[in-house]
């Protein structure tokens, strides 16, 4: 059902897919081929997630980031079409919790979007940084910048209010797109990742903590 919807979201040709590949032949490539090796064997996630023996943290950081967006990215793309200007005319998490967007550019301050304007912003935004050379270099011997784990633990936070926003607004679309399973493993995988490595403040996963603490039990 979950490769059903996916196909859908690429016939509509919808701007959510996949945005950024590893080249062939790269050590990024081959710690991603690793990455999802480990994860295709059914392995523990939380032994799934550790930093393999020699590699380089910023590496393995790298790697994970840009496989969160793209699947974080897809499964947004599979219900955009549930999250509306008139379904979501704010960006929130329940009744509790409401993100505003800011950046360097168009919106100085933090500012209210809708969910879809926020999802649209955060994910051009994601793609731009991903893809600049400065902040995640591809050549071999390029060093990652001083802030590289700064600029990480920024848009791993910005992912996971994607998670709060989908379980807590749009869990029955989830559900009646049979990508219940799918999406539950993603976050498990996205969640073990950041507290692995301290990538996200804890105050930031409070809108979902008693999944992870059901998890825990």
């Amino acid at each position: 059902a979950m490769a059903l919807c996916l196909k859908q979201v690429f016939n509509k040709d919808k701007t959510f897919r996949p945005r950024k590949k590893f080249e062939p032949g790269t050590q990024r490539f081959e710690l991603y081929k690793k990455a999802q090796a480990s994860l295709k064997s059914g392995l523990d996630l939380k032994a799934v997630v550790q930093l393999p023996p020699g590699e380089s943290i910023n590496d393995w950081i790298a790697v994970h980031v840009v496989d969160f967006f793209n699947r974080i990215n897809l499964i947004y793309g599979t219900m955009s079409e549930y999250c509306t200007e008139r379904s979501c005319p704010i960006m929130s998490g329940g009744l509790r919790y409401e993100y505003r967007w800011q950046d360097d550019s168009k919106y100085k301050k933090p500012t209210k979007l809708s969910a879809p304007q926020y999802m649209c912003m955060l994910m051009d935004w994601i793609e731009m940084l991903i893809n600049n050379e400065d902040v995640f270099p591809t050549r071999i011997g390029v060093p990652f910048p001083k802030q590289f784990q700064q600029v990480c633990t920024k848009i791993l936070t910005r992912l996971f209010r994607v998670f709060v926003h989908v379980y807590i607004h749009h869990f029955d679309s989830i559900i009646s797109m049979g990508a219940e399973a799918h999406v539950n493993t993603c976050y498990k995988h996205f969640y073990y990742f950041i507290r692995e490595f301290s990538l996200i403040d804890h105050r930031e996963l409070e809108p979902l903590v008693r999944m992870a603490l059901a998890w825990a039990g």
